[in-house]
């Protein structure tokens, strides 16, 4: 327990920690006047499996059990109060040996060649359908919502966005837009909805092709709208338009080059591609470590030097760059709501470590997105820099129209119907 103690001694500062260990022995840390926040750990090895890498010890005490959060406080509450913390680089720090090592396996990580990568998205999104329904909004958005008013509803926060993206791209009807990574087919449907516009969407999740396609043949768009189980690498004809929203964190940073040279292959000479991705606010070179391990295999999150970088190799033009900061943090604590209220179950569609887990996973990114240096960005890219207006004036009065279609009568039934 004394490297454990010593550490939360170095990090507390503000509020009040209270831990009780497996022998009864209580520790406190931080201010004495503050009101606790109480853990307890049940067994002897607990501390020092947390002390030894408390990036991915505390996460799996916590699934294991070794690491418990007392009532009325659960573990968003504990992740926020210890990375709120003006001296939270202690929790990080590390030997320049261990940083060493973390970079090379994450490295190793993100050989994403074809099979793995499909193994790799499987291990996330192929769980089950009902899973999903119990924290997502109804058009199932697996992806930051865009908060206008963060006092809003998730539902229409994920609409604002698929309403945002979809103003970027200047659509016109006839066109053929290209989806990477099309999750449950919302945002294909919502294109096609309000453009009349063909859209091919790729993924490598069986069960969300085959859920985004009985949502086409039910909105009675099969023949307009079409969703494979493909790799992005191999598809080989062109579109006027391409979408890639929540995908690109799965590419990889050796892969970069690949990805924005196949891309600028498959975009019409005159088209535009909007790149909808999680970031850093700097370089790191390295992942996280327990959602490396638990989450998202494979993943590595860009910084935008990351990213430009890449593209200016492969030709592409920056058109616009949208730095989103708080709206994940807003998603991710409403996903977090969702599920805690459906713990029963979610444990029963899987078991209590497995809800245990997906709470640390959710309240961790949310950490990321209000106290760490993530972020989201959306970047607009061309080939031809006429491709779009000059200001950025047709984005909002765009996006301001596709909100008002849907208020419509005619759209909201016929959205409805098919869902």
């Amino acid at each position: 327990m004394w490297l454990l103690d010593k550490m939360l001694r170095a990090l507390i500062r503000k509020g009040r920690l209270v831990l009780t260990d497996h022998d009864g022995k209580i520790y406190t840390y931080g201010e004495p006047a503050a009101d606790p926040l109480h853990i307890r750990l049940t067994d002897k090895g607990a501390a020092l499996h947390i002390a030894k890498d408390p990036r991915i010890g505390a996460g799996e005490a916590y699934m294991d059990g070794r690491l418990v959060i007392e009532p009325p406080h659960d573990v968003r509450d504990f992740i926020l109060f210890v990375m709120s913390q003006d001296s939270g680089d202690a929790v990080r720090a590390r030997n320049p040996l261990r940083r060493v090592l973390d970079k090379v396996a994450s490295r190793l990580d993100q050989n994403n060649y074809r099979a793995r990568a499909a193994k790799n998205v499987e291990h996330h999104y192929d769980l089950t359908r009902r899973f999903y329904e119990l924290f997502l909004d109804t058009d199932r958005q697996y992806t930051m919502a865009y908060w206008r008013d963060p006092n809003g509803t998730l539902e229409q926060a994920q609409l604002d966005k698929k309403a945002l993206i979809a103003a970027k791209l200047r659509i016109e009807p006839g066109m053929r837009v290209l989806d990477i990574g099309s999750g449950w087919g919302g945002f294909g449907l919502f294109l096609n909805r309000h453009y009349g516009c063909e859209v091919l969407g790729v993924s490598l999740a069986p069960d969300q092709v085959r859920f985004a396609n009985e949502r086409a043949e039910a909105a009675g768009v099969a023949d307009k709208v079409k969703f494979e189980l493909t790799d992005y690498r191999d598809v080989n004809v062109q579109f006027d338009r391409i979408a890639s929203v929540g995908m690109f964190e799965h590419v990889g940073l050796k892969n970069y080059d690949e990805y924005f040279s196949k891309t600028w292959d498959l975009l019409a000479p005159d088209g535009v591609m909007l790149t909808h991705t999680i970031g850093r606010l700097k370089q790191s070179g390295a992942t996280d470590k327990w959602n490396r391990k638990y989450i998202f295999p494979g993943h590595y999150l860009p910084a935008v030097s990351e990213m430009s970088a890449s593209l200016e190799r492969t030709g592409w033009e920056i058109a616009d760059l949208e730095m989103m900061r708080y709206h994940y943090a807003y998603t991710l604590a409403e996903w977090y709501r969702r599920a805690t209220l459906h713990r029963e179950e979610i444990e029963q569609l899987y078991d209590a470590r497995f809800f245990r887990m997906w709470q640390f996973y959710l309240a961790g990114a949310e950490q990321g997105f209000r106290h760490g240096n993530l972020v989201n960005f959306q970047f607009q890219t061309v080939k031809r820099r006429n491709a779009v207006p000059n200001t950025r004036d047709y984005i909002e009065a765009e996006m301001l129209r596709l909100l008002a279609a849907e208020q419509a009568p005619e759209w909201h039934l016929e959205k409805h119907a098919a869902e």
